[in-house]
């Protein structure tokens, strides 16, 4: 069972389904939970050979509404964030500076629906500072700490420049802004520059997956508000987020299945 999946079954759970009601509108914690995931993997930097250290304090920034939703839960569900984002690390095997702490914040630059994740990398001793006092860093050339006698210094916060703001579902898309698409598949991106992409075995297929367990001309992807993804008849199926279909919506960092090939969907405003 995924990570995402497991941390949708926890938060139902929670306060007697209370969880479920509040987030029946625009914010999705499990949206949050992704976004959550990609910070961890766009800030991942490998120590040695044995170590890639990511980022272990979030915040997360929600517009006013949003917030005042959320802010009576607060608590709870930055411990289920955090918990979410431990087991990610582990299964990724990346490692953390100090214990993991996800915050909400309110932003008033930020409409109904939308959201904006900043992260950086905190010591121990800090990282268990209270909320509200987290501290900075001591002052080092070029914006890292110093660390006598160890390895090379870790970044302590984002890099300059605003967090990217994502869009929650039901948010419609920013004011003149474009979705790019693409697909990953063993490390290589292939765009999405049309209607329609055919996956499969074939030659004729749009992008060929050279897997027997892939049948010629196995799935599409339909692009559209929503993107979609479409079994093509083919043998063995396609496995969408963990789950057998042959049909379903894809979201940015949507996990797809196909024989033993595993191809992950990625879209973005711009």
């Amino acid at each position: 069972m995924g990570v995402l999946k497991r941390f949708e079954q926890r938060l139902e759970g929670l306060v007697n389904g209370t969880f479920a009601k509040v987030f029946k509108s625009e914010v999705q914690p499990v949206e949050i939970a992704g976004a959550l995931q990609r910070e961890c993997d766009n800030n991942a930097t490998i120590w040695n050979r044995e170590r890639t250290v990511v980022p272990n304090d979030f915040i997360v920034e929600l517009s006013a509404p949003d917030f005042e939703r959320l802010s009576p839960y607060s608590g709870q569900l930055g411990d289920e964030l955090s918990g979410m984002v431990r087991d990610y690390a582990k299964q990724q095997r990346y490692t953390f500076m100090g214990s993991v702490q996800v915050h909400l914040e309110r932003a008033e630059d930020l409409d109904t629906g939308l959201y904006r994740v900043r992260s950086r990398t905190l010591a121990s001793s800090e990282s268990q500072a209270p909320a509200g006092r987290r501290p900075a860093a001591a002052p080092h050339p070029g914006g890292y700490p110093a660390q006598p006698g160890g390895p090379p210094p870790m970044p302590t916060s984002p890099p300059p420049g605003p967090a990217p703001v994502s869009r929650l579902p039901g948010a419609g898309p920013l004011p003149g802004a474009q979705t790019r698409r693409w697909i990953e598949i063993n490390g290589v991106r292939h765009q999405i520059s049309r209607p329609t992409l055919v996956l499969g075995r074939s030659t004729e297929t749009d992008v060929r997956i050279d897997d027997p367990g892939v049948s010629r001309r196995h799935c599409e992807i339909r692009t559209g508000t929503p993107t979609v993804i479409q079994d093509l008849g083919s043998t063995n199926g396609i496995v969408v987020d963990g789950q057998h279909t042959t049909r379903a919506t894809l979201r940015d960092g949507s996990r797809i299945v196909v024989g033993s090939t595993t191809i992950v969907y990625r879209q973005a405003e711009g």
